[in-house]
């Protein structure tokens, strides 16, 4: 299992993984992605912030970090963090447990660029996840209403369960 940066040659297949995301998400619970601008994602190839995860060299995982969520995290956006969005499955690789990697993975990550807490959301009533990113070591932080300015459509008009792991330095 290696953990890449996603190249602009990866754009399409990160697509294709968020479809897969949607008709799952519309399948196990009662709000899904409304979408992403292609020009979103080619910016976080761009600032090196887009990652795959390759298994036998096939993409079996993708994920975007960010340095910042203000419109999310408000005043904490101030600690010294990395923020996990859009982790999508290949459905083919599904119950291989990749948040618990991805959190291996940035606990290291964190280390190495002297950041304090790795950080995610998702939807304030999806207990599935919720429970999830508990068994994957995060620790729930609260429910909260974003500020929607600069988000993605999807993030209109909901609350927010805030996770993170605090980095032993």
């Amino acid at each position: 299992m290696d953990f890449k940066l996603s190249t602009i040659e990866d754009i399409d297949a990160i697509f294709k993984f968020y479809d897969w995301a949607v008709a799952f998400q519309k399948e196990k619970f009662n709000k899904h992605w409304k979408g992403f601008e292609r020009s979103l994602i080619e910016k976080e190839v761009a600032e090196s912030r887009q990652w795959k995860i390759l298994v036998d060299n096939e993409i079996a995982c993708v994920f975007a970090i960010t340095f910042e969520d203000e419109s999310i995290w408000k005043e904490k956006n101030n600690d010294k963090a990395v923020y996990f969005h859009r982790i999508v499955t290949n459905p083919k690789y599904r119950g291989q447990h990749f948040v618990k990697k991805i959190a291996e993975w940035g606990i290291a990550f964190a280390k190495e660029n002297r950041l304090e807490y790795l950080r995610m959301d998702t939807w304030g009533d999806n207990m599935s996840l919720i429970d999830y990113y508990q068994q994957c070591g995060f620790d729930f932080i609260g429910i909260i209403t974003p500020d929607f300015t600069n988000l993605p459509k999807h993030y209109e008009g909901i609350t927010l369960s805030l996770f993170q792991i605090k980095v032993d330095s």
